[in-house]
């Protein structure tokens, strides 16, 4: 892949919701921005880091707040311009290109905007390959780089900069800033080189997510097989197949938490509950944890195929839970302790599904 062009933007968002799994910010805003910004300025250049001057200072950029916020508190256009060239100014240093700093709901497609419009290349990487809802859980903070500095801008023209000890404490500043902004703002963080991407970086990660999302739009055509190609791609596996039972929800603290219940299709004395904050975190059966982070779990409609984000699950909804594998560098120690079911406040030892990517 070396452009995003308008036949890309539909795929690229249905595989965003997929890695989003269930948080990251519903892609439909997103959508339109990278619509308009492709019929404006063209295709957007996609490279690979190790195609970047290893010393070339690459432009992180992301969304960060309550996915349910987004759906009805909209950017104004220019957060992401004031941040990121705010972070040239203080480095006192000129990017070289746009990085996504996850893969998942909006924030796969919205660094592409940004790129379009700053007329620089994205590059075909992020700093997760999933979303995850906290700043400091990145491939980034597990090689030892810094989070900061960081900026942050809102939609009502508020901008802060941050220079923080250690990424936790960036996150917890960060997170209190978006509570304050309305729980939706533009972030720059993690202002690496190319070269420290192509190292530490999740590789490939547009890609990846172009391709899942070809197979999600396979199953909605109702292709044969696209079912299985889809789970064979992603090494995958249905945990439960159910009707959505109970959705408890509340946005707290700059989160949206909550727990989805569905009730298996086939046997109603099954059930499955879906612990969320901001993206699905664990699975259990009957209190059985079948799959937790960093792994991935996602919530597929059986009838339509749609990935289904954490504000648009209703009562009712017939779903299939689908558990993928994360990438191996969060299956270390090191990743589970950062993201792993303790770092969210569940005391369980990490149990993977089968296989990694």
């Amino acid at each position: 892949m070396n452009s995003i062009t308008l036949d890309d933007v539909e795929d690229l968002a249905l595989g965003a919701v997929v890695l989003g799994t269930g948080g990251g910010g519903d892609p439909y805003i997103a959508k339109i921005m990278l619509r308009e910004a492709i019929a404006k300025h063209g295709p957007i250049e996609i490279v690979d880091a190790t195609d970047l001057d290893p010393d070339g200072l690459l432009l992180p950029i992301c969304m960060v707040g309550a996915p349910t916020v987004v759906v009805e508190k909209f950017p104004n256009g220019n957060e992401a311009a004031r941040v990121l060239r705010a972070l040239e100014s203080h480095l006192g240093r000129t990017g070289v290109a746009v990085l996504p700093l996850e893969n998942g709901g909006l924030n796969s497609l919205f660094p592409l905007v940004v790129a379009a419009e700053l007329g620089l290349p994205c590059v075909d990487a992020d700093a997760i390959r999933r979303a995850f809802p906290q700043i400091e859980m990145s491939l980034f903070t597990l090689a030892g780089l810094s989070s900061t500095p960081m900026t942050m801008a809102d939609s009502m023209g508020n901008y802060v900069f941050f220079d923080s000890v250690d990424n936790a404490t960036g996150e917890k500043l960060a997170r209190a800033c978006v509570a304050q902004m309305g729980m939706l703002a533009v972030v720059s963080a993690y202002a690496v080189t190319a070269g420290e991407c192509a190292r530490f970086g999740a590789n490939g990660s547009l890609t990846y997510c172009l391709e899942i999302g070809r197979r999600i739009r396979a199953i909605q055509e109702g292709r044969p097989g696209a079912y299985a190609e889809f789970l064979r791609f992603c090494e995958a596996e249905i945990l439960f197949t159910g009707k959505v039972a109970d959705i408890e929800r509340r946005t707290t603290g700059g989160w949206a938490r909550g727990t989805i219940t569905l009730i298996h299709l086939d046997d109603p004395r099954r059930a499955m509950r879906v612990e969320v904050q901001n993206e699905n975190l664990i699975a259990f059966e009957d209190g059985e944890p079948k799959a937790m982070v960093p792994d991935l779990i996602t919530l597929l409609d059986t009838e339509t195929g749609t990935a289904m984000t954490t504000e648009s699950v209703a009562y009712g909804q017939r779903l299939h839970v689908i558990a993928m594998p994360a990438l191996p560098q969060w299956h270390t120690p090191e990743g589970l302790a950062l993201a792993g079911p303790r770092a969210f406040g569940y005391d369980l030892d990490f149990t993977p599904i089968g296989g990694s990517r």
